[in-house]
């Protein structure tokens, strides 16, 4: 499975007009499919954690999730890279993307409101943008991704409640952890396209065993598992979360880093919050208020001003 082509500046090479991306309406779908399964992924956690201390449980997460697609793998007849570039890669790879901000999102959720860490946990599109502006340049940066960026986070807060900030400040510690998470989750978008010439299941399965390789040790000197008692349903959450917020989640991140850029596959970021919003509604009976619905309507506009190609040439367009 390979991405588009990309040029020695790093940017996608997707035609013109219509034949950009005649798969972007696919795309789209896997970018919404991506932030459900990690949208999902806070309740697995919250289900989880209750009898699973944090480090075993990531251990956990990331060894099933790395085995089952280790074991896909060799059922569709791909072969894992063995050479020590590639693992070297692997291993930063699983530090930026799950051993250090998983770590630090579940150590700063237990200090702050859940409305105030879902909007500094879903800033990675942010750091993203001022990464690649910045430093490396590898895919267009254009006024419309900026024009998306601020969509994207004005309706977060008018989702969440604008008055979910007014906590800001007073837990910094948390807040600054959950704000370098975001900042590990842009850095992995963007490195993620060292691997643009491996089928996406090799980094997915790579960077989970080795982060599965730093967390068992650690959970083993800090949690002691063998003591530990845990709940038929926190099992099955870690199943859950292992199989389809880990594993399947991963194969689709690191094909749209290919396809959509690493700035249009941190957007699934924003979605999460509309997701787990319609969720409440759907199953709890919330309502929404009337800001809540424009803070929708916001995210929708930012995600696809970040995503769906445009017609004219990237670099006409850059900053």
């Amino acid at each position: 499975m390979s991405g588009p082509d990309i040029d020695r500046d790093g940017v996608t090479d997707m035609g013109e007009g219509e034949q950009q991306h005649p798969k972007i309406a696919s795309e789209l779908t896997l970018l919404l499919v991506l932030a459900t399964l990690w949208g999902a992924s806070y309740t697995f956690l919250k289900i989880a954690v209750a009898t699973i201390p944090p480090v075993t449980l990531i251990a956990g997460r990331t060894l099933i999730a790395g085995l089952l697609l280790v074991a896909i793998m060799r059922w569709r007849g791909i072969k894992m890279p063995m050479d020590a570039e590639n693992w070297r890669r692997f291993m930063f790879q699983a530090c930026l993307n799950s051993v250090i901000p998983w770590t630090m999102v579940a150590w700063g959720t237990r200090a702050l409101d859940a409305s105030v860490a879902t909007i500094l946990n879903s800033t990675a599109p942010i750091f993203t943008f001022i990464l690649t502006f910045a430093i490396t340049r590898h895919e267009a940066v254009t006024s419309r991704k900026l024009v998306g960026v601020v969509a994207g986070m004005v309706g977060i807060c008018l989702i969440v409640g604008v008055q979910a900030l007014a906590g800001l400040g007073e837990q910094l510690a948390a807040q600054i952890a959950l704000l370098l998470a975001a900042v590990c989750y842009a850095g992995a978008a963007i490195f993620g396209r060292a691997f643009r010439d491996l089928d996406p299941m090799a980094p997915a399965a790579g960077s989970l065993l080795c982060g599965a390789a730093i967390l068992i040790p650690l959970s083993v000197v800090v949690d002691r598992p063998w003591t530990l008692a845990p709940s038929m349903n926190s099992l099955l959450a870690l199943l859950a979360l292992a199989v389809f917020s880990t594993a399947l989640a991963f194969v689709i991140y690191f094909r749209l880093i290919q396809t959509l850029g690493s700035i249009g596959a941190t957007a699934q970021a924003y979605l999460r919050v509309p997701i787990g919003v319609a969720a409440s509604v759907f199953f709890l009976g919330e309502q929404l208020s009337s800001t809540a619905w424009f803070g929708l309507a916001c995210v929708v506009i930012g995600v696809a001003a970040m995503t769906i190609p445009a017609r004219a040439k990237p670099i006409e367009e850059a900053v």
